[in-house]
């Protein structure tokens, strides 16, 4: 945990580093061109610069709406989720059914085209396992990266939780590859070629550029350690809270807070239970479907919202 928290606070840290530099250049440049007028303080100034862009966004919302378009509704705060009832159906495969318009298929050309590919490996086994490994960690990023899962498991959208929730993933594709033997490890081998290169832009647009290889092997370190406390969570010999607890200690615990918040527990076994579900689905969905990509992580429910007023008359 320490390693983790380090790393994570420090990529956070250098983002804010450069947004507020950015700011305070901003800001300078606005206080130099007027010299007579002593500069109020930063604090105010930049209370100032974020009520001008929040006015500048309203103006040009309303203005994009139209002049005889009605204001919308304030959101207000979200129904609660019923996490107590959700994961708990009976597991089946994520395999995409033949009709489905979200599989993947491998293109196929005739004639010249198809003899100049076939010649330059196109459809050599290990081109097909690449391109399939492309297509299962492009599922894996639209489950993590889709707001929905932040909203259902009560997570607020960071790198950390980002992070943790792509490493869960590749720890449930991981672990059915593994099932497959040696060539579902050398599957995987490629997916997890996919990732590294993922992550590495990811902390790049967090605004970390400088020592960038050592964030890089941090990040190692926490992906495996990880997927070793996933893996005795989950084992035969591992107790009903275990994989509770890990959940909790990966993804939601802060610095300091070791024991569980009780106002978390109901996300956190839910997303315990997702975790259990998914892995079980994962073993029930075929070979086939695991190395084209064509299956699909179960679909979360986007957290309701209150229906907007109709305008009055």
């Amino acid at each position: 945990m320490s390693r983790w928290r380090a790393a994570t606070c420090r990529i956070s840290a250098a983002a804010a580093s450069r947004n507020a530099a950015a700011e305070s250049r901003v800001l300078a440049r606005a206080c130099a061109k007027s010299p007579t007028v002593p500069p109020p303080p930063l604090q105010t100034l930049s209370r100032t610069f974020s009520n001008s862009a929040a006015a500048a966004a309203a103006t040009s919302t309303a203005t994009s709406r139209g002049p005889g378009a009605a204001a919308p509704a304030s959101a207000g705060p979200r129904p609660e989720v019923r996490l107590n009832s959700m994961f708990l159906s009976k597991p089946c495969s994520l395999a995409l059914p033949p009709d489905s318009p979200f599989r993947a298929a491998d293109p196929q050309y005739e004639g010249i085209k198809r003899f100049m590919l076939t010649l330059l490996l196109f459809y050599s086994k290990q081109s097909k396992a690449i391109r399939g490994a492309n297509v299962v960690y492009d599922r894996i990023t639209s489950q993590v990266d889709a707001l929905a899962i932040y909203d259902v498991f009560q997570l607020e959208k960071t790198f950390k939780t980002t992070f943790s929730l792509l490493v869960l993933h590749m720890w449930l594709v991981l672990r059915r590859l593994k099932e497959e033997g040696k060539d579902g490890v050398k599957f995987g081998q490629y997916i997890y070629e996919m990732y590294n290169h993922d992550v590495e832009l990811r902390v790049s647009k967090a605004g970390v550029n400088l020592l960038l290889t050592k964030w890089m092997k941090e990040l190692e370190k926490i992906f495996y350690g990880n997927i070793v406390k996933y893996d005795a969570a989950i084992s035969a010999e591992a107790r009903q809270d275990d994989l509770v607890n890990v959940i909790w200690r990966n993804i939601y615990a802060e610095e300091g807070s070791e024991a569980m918040d009780a106002a978390a527990a109901p996300a956190v076994q839910a997303l315990a239970r997702y975790t259990r579900r998914e892995a079980t689905c994962l073993s029930l969905t075929d070979k086939d479907a695991m190395f084209s990509g064509n299956f699909k992580f179960t679909l979360l429910p986007p957290t309701p919202s209150p229906s907007p007023k109709k305008p009055a008359r």
